[in-house]
């Protein structure tokens, strides 16, 4: 995060991390909302010496943004979109939770759910954890997002504990030399579904 900041970048964290029920198998997330240049952030990544183990293209349906996903290791990555997020797509970020780096380094940490559906809340010696389900309005009004994003959540993750975690629409590794931009381009002339969702507004 700190290698983006110099650049202008800014970036957030979202998931355990956010809200510091973080554990050894813990995800480290770091998400830009605003759709910035690949090549800078790339650029952010070299000049800070870090290395980038995969670069992929990733759109989980028609309906969501496509998004890059630059994978430092096994549990870190950087992601961004590569079109423009519905208001449902950027407020998911905050339904689980999200930090900024100045955040972090005030040692801050906000609510958020996970995955089990439980919202974690931060207290002063750990956390509190209580099931969402039925609760949506109060949970949509203390993480400030819409109802309509809770269950959308709510909706997908119940979903995949009855038929198990589904493909998504497009996954694409980038050759080395390629870059983002070509390849939402290329698949953009192919795919008359990302035609759309490019041509679309949030």
């Amino acid at each position: 995060m700190e290698a983006l900041e110099k650049f202008n970048i800014e970036s957030i964290v979202h998931g355990s991390i956010a809200r510091g029920d973080v554990t050894e198998k813990s995800d480290v997330d770091v998400f830009i909302p605003n759709q910035p240049s690949s090549f800078l952030v790339e650029t952010a990544l070299e000049n800070a010496g870090i290395p980038v183990n995969r670069r992929l293209v990733v759109q989980a349906t028609p309906a969501y943004a496509m998004k890059a996903y630059i994978e430092i290791d096994e549990r870190t990555s950087v992601s961004f979109p590569l079109m423009k997020m519905r208001k449902v797509e950027r407020e998911f970020y905050r339904f689980g939770g999200e930090a900024t780096l100045k955040d972090l380094k005030a040692g801050l940490r906000f609510p958020g759910v996970d995955k089990r559906l439980m919202l974690i809340e931060p207290t002063e010696k750990g956390h509190r954890e209580s099931s969402i389900i039925g609760c949506e309005e109060q949970v949509a009004r203390l993480l400030g997002i819409s109802v309509e994003t809770v269950l959308d959540r709510v909706h997908a993750l119940l979903r995949r504990d009855e038929i198990g975690r589904t493909g998504v629409f497009i996954e694409k590794e980038l050759a080395e030399g390629e870059t983002f931009e070509q390849v939402l381009k290329k698949l953009a002339k192919e795919n008359p579904a990302v035609r759309r969702r490019l041509r679309s507004v949030a």
